[in-house]
């Protein structure tokens, strides 16, 4: 865990990186299902085979709604920390497709702290969310989360 004291001295550094995370067409047709977005481009692998991609690929919202378990895995708490919450997103760019079959995996940097009194700060990680075997990431995101520390 990290001491909310200790912050100013990580910003501008790697913090984490996740663990890879298969995304594989049972994920993309589940996300596909849930989301009500079946654009065949993620769930037909034949006809998406004859496009520019080459095969089906995964949504950029299933990309970045990993985030959060890549989080979990990379990012430890403020010391003290009873509660976190999504804050949202300053900027995300989605740079490259994930093909079905990918291994995907989040590296964050600490942009910012913020001390915003009563326990509450704001952090801003830079998550660059890497496909195995490839130069090009698939997003970059600027997000913002608040912990609450306790006590």
């Amino acid at each position: 865990m990290t001491k909310p004291s200790d912050l100013q001295s990580l910003i501008g550094t790697e913090i984490g990186v996740s663990k890879w995370i298969l995304v594989d067409q049972a994920r993309i047709d589940a996300f596909a299902e849930i989301t009500e977005d079946r654009q065949f481009i993620h769930v037909d692998p034949v006809a998406a085979a004859k496009t520019p991609f080459g095969g089906a690929i995964a949504h950029g919202f299933l990309t970045l709604s990993l985030a959060s378990i890549m989080s979990y895995d990379a990012v430890a708490p403020l010391d003290g920390v009873v509660m976190g919450v999504n804050y949202g997103f300053d900027k995300v760019r989605f740079l490259a497709p994930v093909p079905a079959g990918s291994n995907i995996r989040g590296r964050f940097k600490l942009m910012s702290a913020e001390d915003k009194g009563g326990g509450r700060w704001l952090l801003k990680h830079e998550l660059t969310v890497e496909i195995e075997g490839s130069d090009k990431p698939a997003l970059i995101a600027e997000w913002l989360g608040m912990q609450m520390v306790g006590g």
